[in-house]
């Protein structure tokens, strides 16, 4: 059974030919041209939104060879019948034909490029089907109007569309109009980047089951671990942490306080900076015991793989993080693991370049999840959580002051508590991810923050999304 787009829940993803095929079908129950009237209609009300006033605005369209050439002519149409000044430069000869005449009825015109600035530029210039990169004729277009905010119209041109990859030339869109679903070049970095603001037009696609997925607050705060009447704080789960080290002890308090943020019942510490841990977190106990999962090598140093080995010798799920996953191939084929690397980590764990992995982040994720049968939480601007069986999850939450010292160990320790509490590493990975965004940005408020604040934002996020629940 097919799906409507994500309008409001879960916003998910799907590949160009999951994208073709539904298309198809829906052009097969419609009159001709009614499918690219409806984009072009979207269009043309999201460009109208952002120039706040259409009558004399100068809009130009980038036009290539394809649908969307004739999804921006049809909507520079209905521009120019609302008084705006609508120019377009046709990158191809062919363009589309119906699209073109229906501009130059409606008062606009073709050019070759120059002209007066516009205020809004169209890129229409290539499809969800094109190759990477850019044609000389259409970077220079680009260089032409360069400053003026860009409308892509369904993918900034030469991105790599099913992959988020970006190999050569491609637009940088300040917002990305797309029709019937998001495309993973929407939600996965590189790529992802380049979209600017994404506005999703229904045109009324049945969709399968999407190839990848972004949580929202509703989904976010389904997931999240609720204690009943009679819950205590064993069946609520014990998360135990071994990390820090002598040069780190600060790894340790982090990581706690990420895994006491109240979503387990419980936090165990193991390891060498226990008078540190007590010192800011004295609810948690010091000391080997009965744990649901152990979260591993924050901060550990050279003591990382023997608490890897210690930790996994009590068979509960483990969420291995920094030092510790360097030596994730010792662990038993079947172990239960959620691993946490950067870019940096998870390239040395493969043996690639770093530039290899920043380059093709979904890619290498799914990677290291199929050849490891782990699940993989790989950090960056956009997280990405990559089960062992294909399913993929993406995090949008956040901001670029998350980019600090421990942040990463409250992560862990986040992660820890949800899966001791019960969630599956995939859940947890991608929830845990999610909420760290999200009490980075309530912390930060839009200046900077320390990890210690992003731990602290935890409980005040929950509650909210606890509350939108009921409500």
């Amino acid at each position: 059974m097919g799906t409507r787009p994500d309008t409001g829940g879960m916003r998910r993803a799907h590949t160009v030919e999951q994208v073709r095929a539904a298309e198809g079908e829906l052009m097969a129950r419609l009159p001709e041209g009614a499918l690219m009237q409806r984009a072009a209609h979207g269009l043309a009300a999201a460009v109208a939104d952002l120039l706040g006033e259409v009558y004399g605005a100068r809009v130009r369209l980038l036009v290539g060879p394809g649908d969307n050439g004739g999804d921006a002519l049809w909507a520079g149409a209905l521009l120019a019948r609302r008084g705006a000044g609508v120019e377009a430069v046709l990158l191809s000869e062919k363009a589309h034909a119906e699209g073109l005449a229906a501009l130059r009825a409606a008062g606009g015109r073709v050019v070759d490029s120059g002209g007066a600035r516009p205020d809004v530029v169209v890129d229409g210039i290539l499809g969800i089907g094109g190759r990477p990169g850019l044609r000389e004729n259409a970077v220079a277009a680009l260089a032409d109007v360069a400053g003026v905010p860009v409308v892509a119209v369904d993918v900034p041109s030469g991105v790599e569309v099913d992959t988020g990859r970006v190999d050569g030339p491609h637009v940088r869109a300040h917002l990305t109009v797309t029709f019937g679903t998001h495309k993973l070049a929407h939600l996965v970095d590189p790529a992802a980047e380049a979209c600017g603001a994404l506005h999703l037009v229904d045109i009324g696609l049945d969709l399968p089951e999407a190839a990848l997925e972004a949580l929202q607050p509703a989904d976010a705060g389904a997931l999240l671990p609720v204690p009943g009447p009679f819950d205590h704080k064993y069946t609520r789960g014990v998360v135990g942490v071994r990390a820090g080290s002598e040069q780190y002890p600060g790894a340790a308090v982090l990581c706690t306080s990420g895994a006491g943020t109240g979503l387990a019942g419980m936090v165990r510490y193991v390891g060498s900076a226990a008078d540190q841990v007590r010192a800011v977190h004295p609810e948690v106990v010091v000391g080997a015991g009965r744990v649901q999962a152990w979260v591993v090598g924050s901060g550990g140093s050279e003591g990382a793989a023997e608490a890897l080995a210690e930790a996994a010798a009590d068979g509960v799920p483990l969420v291995v993080d920094a030092d510790a996953i360097a030596h994730v191939r010792s662990l038993e084929p079947d172990a239960d693991v959620l691993i946490t690397p950067h870019a940096g980590e998870l390239a040395a764990l493969l043996d690639v370049d770093r530039a290899e992995v920043e380059a093709d982040q979904l890619g290498y994720a799914r990677r290291a999840a199929a050849d490891l049968g782990v699940t993989v939480l790989l950090k960056g601007r956009h997280t990405l959580c990559a089960a062992p069986d294909g399913r993929v999850r993406v995090t949008t939450t956040g901001t670029p002051w998350l980019g600090t010292a421990g942040a990463g160990d409250v992560l862990a320790g986040l992660c820890g508590a949800l899966r001791a509490a019960g969630l599956s590493s995939y859940d947890a990975g991608s929830l845990g991810s999610w909420l760290h965004g999200a009490a980075a940005q309530l912390a930060s408020d839009g200046g900077p923050l320390v990890a210690a604040r992003v731990a602290d934002a935890v409980p005040p996020v929950v509650r909210g999304l606890l509350r939108s629940t009921l409500s």
